[in-house]
């Protein structure tokens, strides 16, 4: 009886049969294999696997960007594993929903062992990336808490909004039956509250914010 379903996501096809038929005779059952992100997405959202194999580098959308398209919802448990030990690439991985990561000099026996402790609920990282992993955790646990952010009045966001959309003050003061002078006061006020200092970084924040839309 096999042990867990699998997807296998890499963009090298002697890779990914490879790491198949090593986790097909190790006791689990491939249910697919893809090389290409988009694709990858589609499938485990459709097969609902066990766990995912799943490289960072492919085409069309990046590992984590697959990790991210499944969200926490997604019942598969995703093992990510990838030629690149680097920090920057195994944290945004973690964050991005990961629940381990290997690098591709793992044993087929290391894999193996992987596959069935994700499964299970484990974190499971190449030795020396652990401590990374709860190194940022730390970090993160320990950071101080981030200033509120400033509220905006209904006013000042319908300004900040017609700001991101790129009008000048006498098309908003037009707009919003105001005078330039008044709209002029309420990106003032609106710079003062968010601690910003001039129009893009107004534009900037509104985007990160999605105040830009209509």
């Amino acid at each position: 009886m096999p042990v867990a379903t699998l997807v296998v996501v890499d963009d090298h096809p002697i890779w990914r049969e490879a790491i198949g038929r090593d986790l097909t005779g190790a006791g689990h059952e491939v249910l697919a294999v893809f090389g290409e992100g988009r694709a990858a997405l589609e499938g485990i959202r459709s097969l609902r696997p066990d766990v995912a194999i799943l490289d960072l580098q492919l085409p069309g959308l990046s590992g984590v960007g697959v990790l991210q398209g499944l969200g926490e919802d997604c019942p598969t448990a995703v093992l990510v594993l990838s030629a690149s030990g680097e920090s920057s690439d195994v944290l945004e991985a973690i964050k991005a929903g990961a629940r381990g990561y290997l690098v591709k000099s793992a044993s087929p026996a290391e894999l193996a062992d992987a596959v069935e402790r994700v499964a299970a609920g484990d974190a499971v990282f190449t030795p020396g990336l652990a401590g990374l992993v709860l190194g940022e955790y730390r970090r993160l646990a320990n950071a101080p808490e981030p200033e509120e952010r400033p509220q905006l009045s209904d006013r000042e966001t319908e300004v900040l909004r017609l700001v991101a959309k790129g009008l000048g003050y006498k098309e908003i003061a037009a707009r919003l039956t105001l005078s330039p002078r008044t709209v002029q006061n309420h990106v003032q006020h609106i710079l003062s509250k968010l601690q910003l200092h001039n129009r893009s970084q107004l534009v900037r924040y509104a985007i990160e914010q999605g105040i830009d839309g209509d």
